[in-house]
């Protein structure tokens, strides 16, 4: 299953696939997670957003855009029914692999503090915390792992 851009008709998918995915976190947080909240149809618009098909259509949703010498991952979503299959792993490998195919340092990411399994997750897959802090309103803890640009 290789990422592949989303188009407008993913649109409804990716939006139900991140209400689903981050609807544990609502309770801890205190409000929506800010991924659920995103304007879905401009993200795809902005070529910003991936999905995973998973033959019978996306199983998950990856949200990136450049920002300075890093890739920002936005968000990475996978729907409850398919997590533990590997299709977030896969996500996140995606936009490395995208960092360093346009030659960029790293990938860089948030997440909310009260999102603890991330907290335990991202360093487990060679992210460093880089920082904490309140931004829009949500507890965020920040981290950073460098890529290897493609054909270096």
């Amino acid at each position: 299953m290789e990422p592949r851009p989303a188009t407008a008709a993913d649109v409804g998918d990716i939006a139900r696939i991140t209400a689903a995915a981050y609807a544990l976190y609502e309770p801890r947080i205190g409000r929506p997670p800010a991924p659920v909240l995103a304007d879905h149809a401009a993200l795809v618009a902005a070529g910003e957003a991936w999905v995973a098909d998973a033959g019978e259509g996306p199983a998950g949703v990856l949200v990136v855009r450049p920002r300075g010498p890093a890739l920002l991952l936005e968000s990475v979503a996978v729907d409850p029914a398919r997590q533990g299959e590997g299709i977030g792993r896969l996500l996140i490998g995606h936009a490395e692999r995208l960092a360093a195919e346009a030659g960029l340092e790293a990938v860089e990411l948030y997440t909310n503090a009260a999102m603890t399994e991330n907290l335990t997750l991202y360093p487990r897959l060679g992210y460093t915390e880089t920082g904490r802090g309140r931004e829009q309103g949500y507890d965020r803890v920040y981290f950073r792992k460098a890529v290897a640009a493609a054909g270096r």
